[in-house]
């Protein structure tokens, strides 16, 4: 007789359970809000005014504004127990959306409603007084949000811990920094015993902490049964708690379903639309700089600019440095993995030891650190004791810098001690601009083979 007894009871729960979860606490039907958008001021004037006259007049009728939709066509529900996740891109709806549910807004077409006390968090402490304690706000706030004195008076230890702000409850909230304003504000929130709570980025102003802190007790609160729209633009925050998801692009559904495919779906889209946008910047640039390196003023006016730096022990050694093409003309810009000839011509000091003396040059980043040294030192080494009073000397490389500005430093060495001493030393003998043609990530763009292993 028990076990029947304990059958009919499973049955019961089971029933109810199913009821609870088919309840609509949510259900909107063609929703949308549009906005008057007028050219300017004088036209706002005209449409409070004109129509009147020109239907007086029997004058065809004119509008002196342009509708904007910032929502339109969506239709929804939310079960109770379920928890729906809205996201897309800023623009896209969201929050015009939440103030349509909440009724802070009235819809242009279609309708929305819900059922049950509906607790928001569209902004945090929005209805705090500045000049109050922490207490009387949170008294207060938990009144406006539906909770009786008493029982707000009742919860007012829970309230606290949660908020965990300490003796700062008893001071006025203008004095309260922006992370303990979220807070209390949050604590107060969530513990009015809402059927539906609404949020909309209100996790994203606090610390991280407390920040997980909220995702676990809004989780508890699912888990309770409560039903909760979120919108977020934390995909990761939307899969670990939402159930389905409604993803809005521009004012309208673009689509809605489990929270794995539309949030799939939506990050596809974002890498998408970013790397066209990132091609479509770099071939504008890459045709921009083709436009440079034929500017024969832009290279002049990188020439002309002074070093930042120039000392040494025989200033004027360094007569002159250039910079050319493989075509060998002189240029200052240059596209990644071109030829640049580095060309350097000096007069070692005649009392210095020409076997000991070398020409160097160095390609620097705007911050100073030296990216690419060549020196005549080097292994193999090139000796500047030709017999000739004044030497020149080519550095051919391929250019494998990324794109940016650089600094060119040429210099006159004295190598007959361990430690290097300087003729002359000039940073920022020229400055070079590189372009890059094809986007590639890294320092440095060096030439990689690429081949298929064969594993047979």
């Amino acid at each position: 007789m028990s076990s029947e007894i304990a059958t009919v009871e499973d049955d019961l729960k089971a029933r109810e359970q199913t009821r609870v979860s088919n309840e609509v606490v949510i259900e909107a039907s063609n929703l949308g809000k549009a906005y008057s958008i007028y050219a300017k001021p004088a036209d706002r004037l005209k449409q409070m005014f004109m129509p009147e006259i020109r239907r007086a007049l029997h004058m065809k009728q004119v509008a002196y504004y342009r509708d904007f939709w910032a929502l339109r066509g969506l239709s929804f529900q939310v079960h109770r127990g379920e928890t729906v996740g809205v996201i897309g891109r800023n623009g896209s709806g969201k929050s015009t959306l939440l103030q349509l549910v909440c009724g802070t807004l009235e819809p242009t077409e279609g309708y929305v409603q819900t059922r049950g006390r509906v607790a928001a968090l569209l902004e945090l402490g929005a209805g705090f007084n500045p000049e109050f304690t922490g207490k009387e706000n949170l008294l207060l706030n938990g009144q406006v949000l539906g909770l009786s004195k008493s029982e707000v008076e009742s919860r007012y230890d829970d309230i606290v811990g949660f908020a965990d702000i300490g003796d700062f409850i008893d001071q006025p909230v203008k004095t309260y920094s922006s992370g303990m304003y979220v807070r209390l504000a949050f604590a107060v929130a969530i513990h009015t015993d809402p059927e539906l709570l609404i949020i909309d980025e209100a996790l994203a102003v606090g610390d991280a902490k407390f920040n997980a802190k909220c995702m676990a007790r809004i989780k508890k609160l699912r888990d309770d049964g409560l039903s909760i729209l979120f919108v977020s633009h934390d995909v990761g925050a939307v899969r670990s708690l939402c159930d389905r998801s409604i993803w809005l692009d521009k004012g309208r559904p673009r689509m809605a379903g489990s929270v794995f495919a539309v949030t799939a779906q939506y990050m596809q889209y974002l890498f998408e639309e970013e790397t066209a946008r990132v091609n479509d910047e770099h071939d504008q640039a890459v045709a921009h700089a083709k436009q440079e390196i034929e500017d024969d003023k832009a290279q002049e006016q990188l020439r002309a600019r002074k070093p930042v730096n120039h000392w040494g022990s025989h200033l004027g050694s360094i007569i002159a440095v250039d910079t050319m093409g493989e075509d060998g003309r002189h240029r200052n810009m240059f596209f990644t993995s071109e030829k640049m000839t580095i060309r350097i011509r000096a007069r070692v000091p005649p009392e210095a030891n020409r076997k000991c003396a070398s020409i160097a040059f160095s390609l620097k980043d705007m911050a100073g650190s030296d990216l690419l040294v060549g020196t005549t030192w080097d292994s193999p080494r090139l000796s500047l004791d030709n017999g000739e009073e004044v030497v020149e000397v080519s550095f051919t490389l391929d250019c494998y810098l990324r794109e940016g500005d650089y600094v060119l430093v040429a210099a006159l060495e004295d190598r007959s001690s361990d430690s290097i001493q300087y003729f002359e030393y000039i940073e920022g003998a020229q400055y070079l601009k590189i372009f890059m043609k094809e986007f590639r990530y890294g320092v440095f763009i060096a030439p990689i083979e690429k081949r298929l292993v064969s594993r047979k």
